[in-house]
């Protein structure tokens, strides 16, 4: 057993380091010699703890027998309840100005707790050094009226180096934006924990009618921060939101654990993580089940990405489940700042259209370079196609300009990205459906080195053609194995496809294969 992170009332504890998002078996939990019950996942987290207290948790299996680890909680200063500034919490009151209040009198180190019951509100806006508790039975009901919505700027003017802050976000621009319902701007230490409830009540408002349309401000989130450093979000559900459901940007040092991300599977635009330029992030026992990408790791379009040259870097994502979203883990398609050092591992992956998925194309910038991603002890089950490289991603407006879909190679310049090195090892996919593999770097600027390891694709017999990559000029696929173009090194080493028809290999401009 591993401690993941611990504050003044709870903690978060890795049981089954080789298991997936659920463990390899049954683990019966113990606190200080107290039945907690069964766990089946890997990750588990134990809440209504006291501060300043040490504990002891054991661990049981048939197979392993007894694990114990020891605790101890984090000191607290003082606890203000919600309900003490007025809040009603009867799912008809509006509680905002409640909220607010106990949040702005939290003092560094306390605790501002909700307690069980339903909590109309607007978007709320954190401190640092705080922790906010939404407990067992709490639920914030976001208002549905965006008339009623602060808004953020996209940028403000500001006496520093870049001669503006950054506020509102979208798509990866400085774009005046709705707050979310948790905002946390230029935060220290900040944690929100719990086994309550964030409810964006999407479905409720107009949030999901029209949604390309921008209506007084772009759709906001239900957690977004920007320039923060040190922050928990541990335990608690999100669910439907009026577009991205977590969206921290440009800030560092943050750790998801523990926590559910839910939209329905037509919502549109309801992607369940997007780290933007952001550093040292851990999204860890997360299940997310949302109507676009589960996770897209992203850092802006051409012109913040240009400004800013803010990777999004040194992200781990681990022991999560991935359900119904459009793709699994994705990069991009604004990437423009560069993504580095994603290392995804032990996750479980179900539905996905496509699981790993790097979206990029041209006129992201010499600064979008993508390195360093790893994907590694994965389990998938009925995902369309398990790997996609697409350097002709056809977003935006000039998404399908001639120029942007070129297969001819063009001049390397200031507005050519690339692709480093991508790994996939020790993946186990079922029920495939297009291809094992549809990767494609640029003409001009190869994809640097593909690498598949201990890979094994078996494929659905009743598979229907699809579209592989969202490209102009790409083929339907069914059932065909890996396709590879525009790469400097392909590496297969102990990779099985059971189900392809026709070829294994087929390539377009790869300049070194190494197979075996």
């Amino acid at each position: 057993m591993e401690i993941l992170c611990v504050t003044s009332r709870s903690c978060s504890v890795l049981l089954d380091p080789e298991g997936l998002y659920e463990a390899r078996r049954k683990h019966e939990l113990f606190l200080d010699g107290e039945r907690l019950g069964e766990e089946y996942r890997s990750i588990t987290s134990l809440f209504d703890l006291e501060p300043d207290t040490d504990y002891i948790l054991e661990s049981r299996t048939e197979q392993d027998g007894r694990e114990t680890l020891t605790f101890r909680t984090k000191r607290e200063t003082c606890t203000l309840d919600v309900r003490s500034f007025g809040a009603k919490g009867d799912g008809e009151t509006e509680d905002t100005a409640m909220l607010q209040a106990a949040i702005l009198c939290c003092p560094e180190g306390g605790r501002v707790l909700i307690p069980a019951g339903e909590y109309v509100t607007g978007p709320l806006f954190l401190k640092s050094y705080m922790m906010l508790e939404i407990a067992d039975g709490a639920v914030l009901k976001l208002l549905t009226d965006r008339n009623r919505f602060p808004v953020l700027p996209g940028e403000a003017p500001a006496d520093n180096a870049n001669g503006e802050i950054l506020l509102g976000l979208f798509e990866g621009c400085a774009t005046d934006g709705f707050a979310a319902a948790l905002n946390g701007i230029d935060l220290t230490d900040t944690a929100v924990i719990g086994e309550g409830v964030v409810d964006g009540r999407a479905q409720e408002g107009d949030w999901w009618v029209n949604p390309k349309e921008i209506r007084i401000a772009s759709r906001g989130n239900l957690l977004y921060t920007q320039r923060c450093k040190g922050m928990l979000i541990q335990g608690l559900t999100f669910t439907n939101s009026p577009s991205w459901n977590l969206h921290p940007a440009y800030s560092e040092d943050l750790d998801f654990i523990d926590i559910r991300i839910q939209a329905p599977w037509d919502s549109p635009n309801t992607d369940g993580f997007d780290p933007e330029s952001c550093r040292n992030v851990r999204l860890l026992g997360a299940e997310i089940s949302v109507g676009d990408d589960c996770i897209a790791i992203k850092s802006g379009k051409i012109d913040l990405g240009r400004k800013y040259k803010r990777a999004c870097e040194n992200l781990e994502i681990g022991w999560c489940a991935l359900l119904d979203g459009h793709g699994g883990v994705t990069v991009g398609s604004e990437m423009a700042g560069g993504v580095k050092q994603v290392y995804a591992h032990h996750c479980y992956m179900k539905g996905n259209d496509r699981a790993l998925r790097i979206k990029t194309r041209r006129d992201r910038g010499r600064d979008g370079v993508v390195d360093g991603i790893r994907f590694e002890d994965i389990r998938m089950d009925g995902v369309k196609m398990p790997l996609v490289v697409n350097s002709f991603y056809f977003c935006d407006k000039d998404g399908k300009t001639e120029r942007v879909q070129s297969r001819e190679k063009l001049p390397v310049d200031e507005t050519t990205p690339e692709i480093g090195k991508v790994i996939f090892e020790r993946v186990a996919a079922s029920g495939c459906k297009a291809c094992a593999a549809y990767a494609m770097g640029l003409p001009e600027k190869p994809m640097e080195h593909l690498i598949l390891r201990d890979c094994r694709f078996d494929f659905d017999p009743e598979a229907k053609p699809m579209i592989p990559a969202m490209a102009l000029g790409v083929e339907e696929c069914c059932r065909r194995g890996i396709i590879a173009k525009f790469i400097r090194r392909l590496t297969l080493d102990h990779v099985r496809m059971d189900g392809i028809q026709g070829e294994r290999l087929e390539t377009f401009n790869v300049e070194e294969i190494a197979e075996q």
